[in-house]
C-alpha cells in the first residue's frame, strides 16, 4: 500500500476480477473505508477503460471533491491528451 497522507492519496495495489464478474476490495481498503458487508457503493466509469468506486453514503461528499477541483482536473486532461 502507497500513501501520501499530505494529499489524502492511497494506492492500494491491485484486484482481480473474478469468474462471476465480481471484485474483491483489498482488505486495507475496507479498514481504512469501513467498508462493510452489504454497504452500497456507486459504481462508475470514464470510456471504457477506467473504473471507480465509492460509498454511496458519501455522494455528495465526491461530487464536491471533484468540483473543488475541477479547473486542476481539466488542466490535467488537456495536459495528457496534447500528448
Amino acid at each position: 500500500m502507497n500513501i501520501d497522507k499530505k494529499r489524502n492519496k492511497f494506492l492500494y495495489g491491485t484486484t482481480t476480477i473474478g469468474q462471476k464478474g465480481q471484485v474483491v476490495i483489498p482488505i486495507e481498503v475496507r479498514q481504512v473505508m469501513d467498508l462493510k458487508k452489504g454497504d452500497k457503493l456507486l459504481v462508475f466509469g470514464m470510456d471504457r477503460d477506467i473504473l471507480a468506486f465509492a460509498k454511496l453514503s458519501h455522494l455528495e461528499k465526491l461530487a464536491s471533491h471533484l468540483s473543488d477541483h475541477l479547473e486542476r482536473i481539466r488542466r490535467i486532461i488537456k495536459k495528457t491528451n496534447s500528448k
